[in-house]
């Protein structure tokens, strides 16, 4: 072998410096890959089923969290001095037999459930009906005063069905368009989600609300719209819901609108004006009757903590949610359980984690640490928003919240993917942490997608806490096994093939270290500010930080 010159030594040593220090700390601190993947195996096991709220499974996945924390040497933080928080749910299922019909003057066209379109209802009602209502187009559904945009413009939508462009209204802006940047550009607000799109309705008295799904602006493909076959849970006693919520594929949406002497595509480039008014779709109707089984589930929160040994009623909160799909409704051959392994399995392991790491460091927090386990994320973020309506702590003296969803399998990474950069002061504290295992902070790739508000910390930063989200699919890491192609490969081939599927299984051939560097750099920033008599604060111009400084006389 030829001998190299010390230049080209030294120089391949100092292109491997970084994989090495990935690579060290990835294996050096508390967080066991292995003990990570053992948890992750049970909880995706066949005997948990699942793990669907209200199924027989769910006595035995709280069960098997109680103990677990039991075991780490935690004490309970839910009501009533225990581990659980009731979460009280309406359950609702559309039954077979749903009939839906489209009246373009004197044409009819059936459209066929979960194939064209996808409707469903929270309300515990024997049927769902529209009664060949009017479609109205309200563009993006958009009322935002303070962007000086409104939708609406006025229109009664009583009796009436508003059919919606999925995102927000900048999201396919066009260089030159007034609206650019009005809504964050290509990064989604929560004017852009389906959650605020049914809320809006439900405000205006519209009897039904549609969006019309196109891959790119949800940033998920049909399977993900229809994986929940009809079924709906939402909180008992929550606000007016609108009576029939749904989808609607792209390609019917534009046959229906060319039926109707309109283009599809003209209309949506007006829905990026803020002049656009509400278009009535002339002669066209929907009626729909949707057979529906309801009843209320008693759901439930798990709720541990290490209390604080100086400032007992502070806390710092962490928590990932321990609910998947269940049984797959119809599925046929042996694999039917859509398990949630990466979804969210791999965030409760992390929790597991980070409750040891804690346990076995020399002293107590300063602050009282939470563990959350939610209930229902899956179905709206259900759990973690009552426990947000509910709090078993003081929500104005919680420090921070960081929250662990859908960690990447693929091996260690050479940076930090974050979504949501920008938000608050917490991304300090993990870019330190970050740094002390030699990874950058890169921000989320795809911030159209709005991930940002997808998981259950959003239903704490909702009510001002600052908060910080870990989520494997906000873009693809550098991993040092393949770099940033390969990362985008595994976030792609998860998310068009296993999120929300049964292939989202347990598998031997896991590489959890970089999900062990994830929960590791929560570890770290968390024990921080558990540790710290600081008050992490929302940056200016985020939409949380007058939530959060309304409460500055509790803490």
């Amino acid at each position: 072998m030829a001998r190299q010159p010390l230049s080209a030594i030294f120089g391949y040593l100092a292109a491997m410096l970084p994989i090495f220090l990935v690579a060290l700390a990835a294996g050096s601190g508390p967080i066991d890959p292995a003990r990570l993947s053992d948890a992750v195996k049970t909880l995706a096991s066949d005997a948990f089923e699942g793990r669907a709220p209200g199924s027989p499974s769910e006595e035995k996945t709280v069960g098997y969290l109680i103990e677990r924390f039991k075991q780490l040497g935690l004490v309970p933080a839910g009501e009533h001095g225990d581990w659980p928080q009731t979460v009280p749910l309406v359950h609702t299922q559309i039954q077979p037999g749903a009939t839906i019909t489209v009246e373009i003057g004197a044409a009819k066209r059936v459209l066929v459930e979960y194939e064209d379109v996808y409707l469903t209802t929270v309300q515990p009602v024997a049927h769902a009906r529209l009664a060949s209502l009017p479609i109205v187009f309200v563009g993006y559904g958009v009322a935002a005063p303070e962007r000086q945009w409104d939708d609406y413009k006025g229109v009664d939508l009583h009796g009436k069905i508003a059919l919606y462009l999925v995102n927000d209204p900048d999201f396919e802006a066009q260089p030159g368009e007034r609206v650019a940047g009005t809504f964050g550009g290509r990064a989604m607000t929560y004017y852009g989600r389906w959650t605020y799109k049914y809320e809006e309705a439900a405000r205006r008295g519209a009897a039904a609300a549609i969006i019309v799904h196109e891959t790119p602006g949800a940033g998920y493909g049909w399977v993900t719209v229809a994986a929940p076959h009809g079924e709906n849970f939402d909180i008992a006693g929550a606000p007016s819901r609108v009576p029939v919520q749904g989808w609607l594929q792209r390609q019917d949406a534009v046959e229906l609108f060319q039926k109707a002497g309109l283009d599809f595509e003209a209309l949506k480039a007006k829905a990026r004006d803020a002049s656009f008014h509400p278009i009535e779709l002339p002669g066209v109707r929907l009626s729909a009757d949707l057979p529906v089984a309801h009843s209320l589930v008693q759901s439930r929160n798990v709720l541990a903590k290490i209390p604080g040994a100086s400032r007992l009623e502070e806390s710092v909160m962490f928590s990932a949610h321990w609910d998947a799909y269940g049984i797959a409704p119809g599925a046929t051959g042996a694999d039917k359980i859509r398990r949630g392994a990466a979804d969210d399995a791999i965030g409760v392991a992390g929790l597991f984690e980070i409750a040891r790491a804690f346990k076995d460091a020399p002293k107590p927090p300063a602050r009282s640490v939470l563990f959350g386990v939610w209930t229902a994320e899956e179905r709206g973020l259900l759990g973690s928003e009552y426990f947000g309506a509910h709090p078993t702590v003081s929500l104005p003296k919680m420090a921070a919240n960081y929250t662990m969803d859908i960690l990447q399998t693929a091996g260690p990474a050479r940076d930090v993917v974050l979504v949501g950069a920008g938000q608050n002061s917490l991304e300090q504290g993990l870019a330190r942490a970050a740094a002390a295992q030699g990874r950058p902070i890169t921000p989320d790739a795809r911030p159209e997608r709005g991930l940002f508000y997808r998981a259950d910390h959003f239903s704490l930063a909702r009510r001002g806490v600052p908060v910080l989200l870990l989520m494997g699919i906000g873009g693809g890491a550098d991993l040092v096994d393949g770099g940033r192609s390969a990362g985008d490969k595994w976030v792609s081939d998860y998310t068009a093939h296993c999120y929300h599927q049964t292939c989202d299984s347990w598998s031997a051939a896991w590489d959890l270290r970089g999900a062990a560097q994830d929960v590791e750099l929560l570890y770290r920033a968390g024990s921080e500010i558990a540790n710290s008599k600081d008050w992490p604060v929302w940056n200016e111009g985020s939409e949380f930080k007058a939530l959060r400084e309304k409460s500055a006389g509790e803490r």
